[in-house]
């Protein structure tokens, strides 16, 4: 029978003074449990033992890596890309949807502020019709529906070329311990996938130019209008796992935003966030774990026994 293990709070003072420190993984038999932090959590967990999960590690603390002694291993590990895979939309996305505002002189500018509230929208030519609706269309846009679409259609089509120029030129750089996990994946036969709700071209784009060809040959990418309904809808999450032919519940999701946790949980999937950073103060209650990143040694926070260990153990906060 395969030992359970516990996350737990690094120390009693870390656990009393503030509940989303930093967490240490350790086998139950290997170190006992303070009478303090036992009080502390019966007056705090009660009525919740059933399941908890891993805190957030702070950004810039040095944490534990999280790894259980277990045999399980998903079916399938499916990340988002854009704030998953490379931390793309403040200095990626955002540039090159504000070049192509300034190149049809449509006036428009998207600070770093408005952009953040901005990707609650999932897809980009959704969010800039959301956009457009709310604040009124510019004076170059036509003015019929069918037009409109075109027009988004057009000015997204641009953006992704001016987003693809940045990623082909290595200016945004792979997330830490993205690279490091597909690799435990591959090595074990596992699929791996990247569903997210950008261009097919620039998740590609991203996929061969930053994780290589080799790696990029072996991962399956849904992306873009592949499905009618974006995230926060489970359909691209259903969508991959029916192509890959594996049971969801079989599946690990490293998603960053509340809207990637809803869309893999509805497809009933387990979902581990790496926090980005527009989604640091998004809620996350639902998620199975949550991380500031996934890490490379020394640095590391989880990896792949971590995630297969979520199909089949409980976790104590």
């Amino acid at each position: 029978m395969a030992s359970t293990t516990f996350c737990l709070f690094s120390s009693p003072t870390a656990l009393l003074s503030n509940t989303k420190t930093s967490i240490a993984c350790f086998k139950p038999h290997e170190r006992a449990l303070s009478s303090s932090i036992l009080a502390t959590r019966t007056s705090i967990y009660s009525n919740k033992t059933s399941r908890a999960r891993p805190m957030n590690l702070r950004n810039g603390s040095r944490g534990f890596t999280c790894s259980a002694s277990s045999s399980a291993l998903p079916s399938a590990l499916l990340f988002d890309c854009d704030g998953v895979l490379v931390d793309t939309e403040k200095d990626g996305h955002r540039v090159s949807f504000n070049d192509t505002f300034s190149e049809r002189e449509l006036g428009v500018t998207w600070d770093v502020d408005l952009y953040g509230e901005l990707l609650k929208i999932g897809g980009g030519k959704e969010r800039m019709t959301a956009y457009f609706n709310k604040t009124g269309w510019p004076a170059k846009a036509p003015k019929s529906e069918e037009e409109r679409k075109e027009f988004i259609a057009s000015l997204h089509k641009r953006k992704t070329e001016l987003f693809m120029a940045l990623i082909e030129k290595k200016l945004l750089p792979l997330r830490p311990g993205v690279a490091k996990l597909i690799d435990q994946a591959l090595e074990k036969g596992i699929k791996v996938a990247v569903c997210s709700t950008s261009n097919e071209k620039a998740v590609s784009a991203i996929v061969s130019c930053l994780l290589g060809p080799e790696r990029a040959e072996k991962i399956k990418i849904f992306a873009g209008d592949v499905v009618p309904r974006k995230k926060p809808d489970p359909a691209i999450y259903v969508l991959a796992a029916s192509t890959l032919g594996v049971d969801p519940s079989s599946c690990v999701v490293v998603e960053d935003s509340a809207i990637g946790l809803a869309a893999a949980k509805a497809a009933g999937m387990k979902c581990i966030i790496t926090k980005s950073g527009y989604t640091a103060d998004e809620d996350f209650l639902n998620a199975d774990a949550v991380f500031d990143f996934i890490g490379d040694p020394p640095e590391e926070r989880f990896d792949l026994s971590f995630c297969g260990s979520l199909l089949e153990k409980q976790y104590a906060s």
